[in-house]
């Protein structure tokens, strides 16, 4: 109901980048320089300093942006409170998820909360967990679900799940007939990782590095942005990765590749974010239940 225009500045305010805005708001570029520019023409002022190929807010940009942010965040809060009062979970659903719970957790609970409830439009995007988080806060998404821990004070956090990550061979590789393996046996074997950003990567980097091995001294042959890609090459053989054990579970059934537990065990805490300061509406609040609720019946920890 919020007035398109300011829809439009607003998340180009929030990338200070056209382009991004375009993305994220599924337009084409010229789409969005021209609804930035009939709010700029409705104001009689630039809201964007434009230099060598950069944008930056004027003054009388940031006081839009900041009067934007209050409107925006209303006006979704009053579409959501006149949807309840008829006592139904309705409306758009702006979900973000990381790579690993994207691809092999979400999908099924999101079709199945939208059966449950017809009235919901659920939207996914993917990305690492950082750049989720990023777009939790800056309110292009209603909630994400990450691998990392949140590092975001504007944020609030509850526990998702419980998520083992253990290492993954060929079935030919010296480390497949181990019952575990440990940080200093990995030090020097070839090593395919997730990519900088990767809430994997961040989570195995630590596990290293609280175990007598620093990252920077592994032997990283290949950097991959997503467990199927990096499935692919440690079935052929090149080396070992670090995975969720939920990502490889079809593969130990064709025997494709072989799983070994971590020494200590790697677990990780996989986290729902959403903006402290954004009403929790009853879709919000019955999206949180149920995905929770199905990732308990699915054996994953909470």
């Amino acid at each position: 109901m919020a007035d398109r225009r300011l829809q439009v500045f607003y998340t180009v305010a929030k990338q200070l980048s056209f382009t991004k805005a375009a993305d994220i708001l599924f337009m084409t570029q010229p789409a969005v320089t021209f609804q930035v520019k009939q709010l700029e023409e409705h104001f009689n002022t630039r809201l964007f300093e434009r230099s060598h190929g950069k944008i930056a807010l004027t003054p009388a940009g940031e006081l839009v942006r900041d009067y934007a942010e209050r409107i925006l965040a209303l006006s979704a809060e009053m579409e959501t409170r006149m949807a309840e009062l008829t006592g139904e979970v309705a409306g758009p659903l702006n979900v973000g998820a990381s790579t690993t719970i994207a691809e092999f957790m979400l999908p099924r609970i999101l079709g199945e909360f939208r059966s449950k409830h017809p009235r919901v439009q659920p939207r996914l995007q993917v990305a690492n967990s950082e750049t989720i988080e990023n777009r939790v806060a800056d309110h292009s998404l209603d909630l994400g679900l990450i691998e990392s821990p949140p590092h975001l004070g504007n944020l609030h956090s509850q526990t998702c799940c419980e998520d083992e990550l253990v290492v993954i061979v060929a079935p030919s590789h010296e480390l497949a007939k181990r019952k575990a393996v440990t940080a200093p046996m990995l030090a020097e074997l070839p090593y395919v990782s997730r990519e900088i950003g990767s809430g994997t990567r961040e989570f195995s980097d630590e596990y290293f590095s609280r175990n007598g091995v620093a990252p920077d001294d592994l032997n990283v042959v290949m950097e991959l942005g997503s467990p199927e890609a990096i499935i692919g090459v440690i079935e052929t053989g090149l080396g070992f990765s670090i995975v969720s054990r939920a990502t490889v579970a079809k593969e130990l059934q064709l025997g494709t590749v072989v799983a070994v537990p971590l020494e200590p065990r790697l677990v990780r805490i996989m986290s729902m974010v959403y903006p402290k300061e954004k009403f929790r509406s009853r879709l919000l609040t019955a999206f949180l239940e149920f995905a929770t609720g199905k990732m308990k019946a699915a054996g994953i920890k909470s």
